[in-house]
Order: C-alpha cells, then sequence, then structure tokens
C-alpha cells in the first residue's frame, strides 16, 4: 500500500516508516521542517510538507494514499488540551475524506488513565466521555460513521535505541526530572504500575493494524512482561544515576512533577493479551530494564 504517516520523523513514526517500508509498503511522510523532510527522505519514503494546522494538507495526504497511520502529536504535556484539541480536529480533517472508501486509519492514543476492568486496563477499556483523550473520541466518531478506523493506545513508557541513546515516553522525561532535582521520586507507597513497549514492537503493531485490523478496534500496545511499580522505576532511575531515592506525599509530590504529577499517580496495569491473539503480534525487542542497562542518562 501507499501509506500516509503523520509523525514520519518523531520518535515511534519513524520507526512505522521503517516497519512500513521494510514490508514492501510505500510511505509519504508528513514533514513540519526541512530537517524532519530529510530524515524522512533518508529512511526511503516520500515527504509531504505540512503540520497538524493544515488541515488542507492532512486531507491531501490521506486522499492520495491507501491507508493512514496518525502518530504526529504536539508534545507539550503543559498544554495538554490545546494539543489534544488539534489532534482530534486533525484525526477528524482525514477521517472526512476517508469516508465512502475503503481505506484504513489508524490513530493513536494511550493507556494511561483509562478505566480498569477486573483490575486491569484492557482492549474493553474505553475512554469515559469527560475524558480529554480526544483521539479515542475522534476514533469512535471515524469507526461509526463508516471508516476504517482503528487506535493503538501506547503504553506510559515507549521506549527503544535511536541515534541519540536511550528516548522516548513518560519514562524519559522522568529520568531527566530526577537528574534535574538531585533524587528520583514516586508518590506515596508507589505502588501503582506503568507498563512499558518499545518502539520497534509499537511499529510492527501499527503495521499489522493497517493490515488487517478491524474497523473499532482497539488495540494496546503494552509488553505483558513484568510492569514495574512507579517505586521499582524510580528505584531503577537512581541506581542507574547514583542518586537517593523518596516518597513523596499528595502534597510534596506537585512542586517536585509539577503537570506530570497526576500520570505520575495514575495506575495503568494494562493488558495486550487480546491485541496479541487479534493481530498474532508478539513483543519480542529487549524489555525495558535491558534498555536502562544499556544507556544510562
Amino acid at each position: 500500500m501507499k501509506v500516509f504517516v503523520t509523525g514520519a520523523s518523531g520518535f515511534v513514526g519513524s520507526a512505522v516508516v521503517k516497519e512500513l517500508l521494510s514490508n514492501g509498503h510505500k510511505v509519504v511522510g508528513l514533514a513540519r521542517s526541512e530537517e524532519s523532510a530529510k530524515s524522512i527522505r533518508e529512511a526511503g519514503a516520500e515527504v509531504l510538507m505540512g503540520d497538524l494546522d493544515r488541515l488542507d494538507i492532512l486531507q491531501k495526504g490521506a486522499r492520495d494514499a491507501d491507508g493512514v497511520i496518525h502518530t504526529a502529536f504536539i508534545h507539550d504535556f503543559s498544554d495538554y488540551q490545546t494539543n489534544a484539541l488539534k489532534d482530534q480536529k486533525a484525526i477528524e480533517a482525514m477521517g472526512e475524506v476517508l469516508k465512502g472508501t475503503d481505506k484504513t486509519i489508524v490513530v493513536t492514543g494511550g493507556t494511561l488513565g483509562l478505566p480498569l476492568i477486573n483490575g486491569k486496563i484492557t482492549e474493553e477499556s474505553k475512554a469515559p466521555a469527560e475524558s480529554i483523550r480526544f483521539s479515542e473520541k475522534a476514533f469512535v466518531e471515524l469507526s461509526e460513521s463508516g471508516v476504517r478506523a482503528s487506535i493503538i493506545r501506547l503504553s506510559p513508557s515507549v521506549y527503544g535505541n535511536s541515534e541519540s541513546g536511550f528516548k522516548g515516553g513518560f519514562g524519559v522525561i522522568l529520568a531527566e526530572l530526577a537528574k534535574a532535582k538531585g533524587f528520583a521520586a514516586y508518590i506515596g507507597e508507589g505502588n501503582n504500575v506503568w507498563p512499558s513497549v518499545h518502539r520497534e514492537d509499537a511499529a510492527k503493531l501499527f503495521r499489522l493494524a493497517l493490515e488487517k485490523g478491524e474497523v473499532g478496534a482497539r488495540y494496546n500496545a503494552v509488553n505483558n512482561d513484568k510492569q514495574l511499580s512507579m517505586k521499582e522505576f524510580a528505584e531503577l532511575i537512581g541506581e542507574k544515576l547514583d542518586i537517593p531515592v523518596k516518597s513523596l506525599s499528595q502534597e510534596e509530590a506537585p512542586e517536585y512533577f509539577t503537570w506530570m504529577t497526576f500520570f505520575v499517580g495514575a495506575n495503568c496495569p494494562a493488558t495486550s493479551l487480546k491485541t496479541q491473539e487479534k493481530l498474532d503480534w508478539k513483543p519480542s525487542e529487549r524489555s525495558f530494564v535491558e534498555e536502562l542497562n544499556q544507556y544510562f542518562f
């Protein structure tokens, strides 16, 4: 297929481009700068210049392709709601030109903050109506209107090697924060857990969803191996950086974590059993702990 990929030069998107090309697909990647365009071309894909504010460009990319994978997002989490709205409008715009066709669009969401079902976030866990997880709302509306839409919900810790070493996801943000503060922290007892997924395993899942995903399907990009509690994660960071590890109260947490306080306190024991079964997807890259052992912060 000819696939339009937004976020094609990003941490996850660049892995998606590589995965698609290595499996015989052609790729047109959205680029908002000449630097991004250069990296996309060097990967072997074509370039369409534009960004999430250029809805006409997004529609052109979707119209001219056989399928769409949308990984772009403005990663300024201090203004999450504004950027989530832009994300929603981008998905809606691309979906509009896909109506009445058999073309597939795969959008990106997250597992963090979704409701638990029998103690786990599963593929049946749906973002509540009041959630600011607008990509999931947009995906639901598209699939209900007949568009072949599905969603990949990423783990909060997406990791993997890249040109600049270990990076990606909330996990690295927390490590950088610990480095700046001089100690690693968790909230309360720190028993809440975050799952993780390697960027290349996530890229395989995006490809499989494009090729054989079901309309309206929710897929969880989660490695089902041991999921670290926030206390264990902080201890791991502390060990790697050789800094102290502290428990913070709910009152103390905002001073340390600022805008991340809600996310850090969230419990995200997620599973991808049905995703693996439906799409024959099996995470095979090295684990989050193995990656930490390879790349020191």
